[in-house]
């Protein structure tokens, strides 16, 4: 029996999630439990996520590599984020979900002005997202300050950032170097002070991402690669469940080896994150 036929079924036992706010969000982030967050592209995988109790789905441009088979994430278009986000939001719905749902907004859909940024955040949330995620620093700040001021919760994204990886020189570490690491950091403040209510920090040293994370007292931090000391953690879940078409990363986990089903692996990701056993800062040389 799948989980949508369990959760209709006449006096099943599961109980509906209470839903995750950005308030509750917040609070976790000044309490100090960690948030755990996951990719996810569709209906089924929404719910199965869900019940095993993760509190963030993002419906990440990842999309672009893991299922549609593109080299980058930027060939992924605004209408391919709309589609994945309602199946996303679709399947919270059936199952009465509780999962704070994040929308990415895609490359060149937000980038020309601020008008285009509302734009394409509007079409995302109207598909079910309650948060839309932006990359880069510097610029996108007034970007982040025209979209809340509008009602729109904004993630941000620093770091290794893969919409600009041609820029960037690949897939490496950042803010290795003192001036780089400065500016992430002054990103970062510029971007909670405009209003964002979470950042992602992708690929940055473990010790870099702990000062920024103690610097922002109203932003809560998701890493990935980047070490335990964020407010919490995020990967995509085909990597997480050990699926690839290539070679994952260093610092991914497969949760998947010795679990008995799709949804323990998820839930000792859940319990992997909150205990702080994952990630293993040992597990990677930054």
């Amino acid at each position: 029996m799948s989980i949508a036929e369990t959760a209709e079924s006449p006096g099943a036992a599961a109980a509906p999630r209470k839903a995750v706010t950005l308030a509750r969000l917040a609070d976790m982030h000044a309490r100090g439990e960690k948030i755990a967050m996951l990719t996810a592209y569709d209906a089924t995988f929404a719910a199965v996520a869900d019940a095993a109790g993760i509190d963030c789905l993002l419906v990440g441009d990842s999309l672009g590599m893991v299922c549609q088979g593109l080299d980058s994430t930027v060939g992924v278009s605004l209408d391919a984020m709309r589609h994945h986000t309602d199946s996303v939001a679709r399947g919270l719905r059936r199952v009465r979900g509780g999962a704070w749902l994040v929308a990415d907004l895609p490359f060149g859909s937000y980038q020309a002005s601020r008008e285009q940024a509302l734009r394409s955040a509007t079409a995302l949330m109207q598909a079910g997202a309650q948060m839309v995620k932006l990359e880069g620093g510097g610029w996108t700040a007034e970007t982040v300050r025209f979209l809340t001021e509008r009602g729109i919760p904004v993630c941000g994204h620093l770091g290794l950032t893969p919409q600009t990886v041609h820029a960037l020189g690949g897939y490496r570490v950042q803010g290795r170097d003192e001036a780089s690491a400065v500016r992430l950091r002054e990103d970062a403040r510029a971007l909670q002070d405009a209003g964002a209510a979470m950042l992602v920090l992708e690929m940055v040293p473990a010790a870099l991402a702990g000062t920024v994370t103690a610097e922002l007292a109203h932003c809560a931090t998701i890493g990935i690669g980047a070490g335990r000391g964020t407010s919490g953690q995020v990967l995509v879940m085909h990597d997480m469940l050990g699926i690839h078409l290539g070679r994952p990363p260093k610092f991914v986990r497969n949760f998947m080896a010795g679990a008995g089903s799709i949804e323990d692996a998820l839930r000792a990701y859940v319990f992997a994150v909150k205990d702080g056993s994952f990630p293993d800062d040992g597990m990677h040389a930054w």
